[in-house]
């Protein structure tokens, strides 16, 4: 029996895959990926997202896809008051089904200067005004500031909820987006026996609060990576390790955690079946 499954987040517009693209999107759907998001990081990409977007869901045999354009905070530096007017453009002018991926990012040391963070808050805080706006959920990118997302998010009253894309905080801290109406993303990492953080808050939360995604080319499942590659590209043909690696961890069949994975993601991003 193929499972349908639901690939919350990918940058499969990238031009890590222009050449293979459409055989992957084939080979995915095949294995049950059934949807996914083509996720936005930068206003000069934006195009692309749209054309990759409008390609592939024109081919017979590709998972469905859906549009989230944003501005990723890792990429602050590059971001401009306009690249903001023209999200709204899209915002206005396509179907969109979430604003992402956007949130707070003090990984980088030089993230961490005040008036760098500083702009990353305000580019956050206008998008999550986009987000209410339009009434659209989003896709969070938090690294190193769980806590201010969290206090933003609050501030903001923030009731559209989303996805805390591959999380990476602690149960209280997953427990708290929860409760501001936020699924948990779990990425190829839950494959890793050695992420005992991930696996303590999948099974904390438990299978009505997580949903799947490859982050693809990023992320690898471990079992997908080549030793004899610095990089092995992730691609949304690898989800179905994602599911595996959660189904153990949450020691449940994989056709039933599958079924309750697609109900969650359909409820955080507002779909229909």
């Amino acid at each position: 029996m193929t499972l349908r499954l639901f690939d919350t987040h990918t940058h499969f517009d990238v031009a890590d895959f222009d050449a293979d693209r459409d055989l992957l999107a084939s080979s995915a759907k095949a294995l049950g990926v059934e949807r996914l998001i083509l996720i936005g990081f930068v206003q000069s990409r934006f195009d692309t997202l749209l054309r990759t977007q409008h390609h592939l869901n024109q081919l017979p045999h590709a998972p469905h896809c859906y549009l989230a354009p944003g501005l990723h905070p890792f990429y602050i530096e590059q971001h401009q008051f306009k690249h903001l007017l023209d999200l709204e453009s899209i915002l206005k002018h396509q179907h969109c089904i979430a604003i992402g991926e956007i949130g707070l990012d003090t990984f980088l040391k030089v993230h961490k200067q005040p008036e760098i963070f500083q702009k990353q808050k305000e580019y956050f805080s206008a998008q999550l005004e986009l987000a209410q706006q339009f009434n659209k959920p989003v896709l969070l990118h938090i690294r190193k500031s769980h806590a201010e997302t969290l206090a933003m998010l609050k501030q903001h009253r923030f009731k559209s909820g989303g996805i805390a894309h591959a999380f990476s905080g602690g149960v209280e801290e997953a427990k708290a987006f929860i409760k501001l109406g936020f699924k948990i993303g779990i990425t190829g990492q839950i494959t890793n026996p050695q992420a005992k953080k991930l696996h303590s808050v999948v099974q904390a939360v438990g299978a009505q609060h997580v949903v799947l995604e490859t982050d693809c080319p990023d992320m690898t499942p471990l079992c997908c990576q080549q030793s004899t590659q610095a990089h092995t590209r992730n691609t949304p043909v690898n989800l179905p390790y994602v599911l595996n690696g959660l189904a153990e961890a949450l020691d449940m069949k994989q056709d039933v955690l599958a079924a309750q994975l697609w109900q969650n993601s359909l409820q955080a991003l507002q779909l229909e079946d």
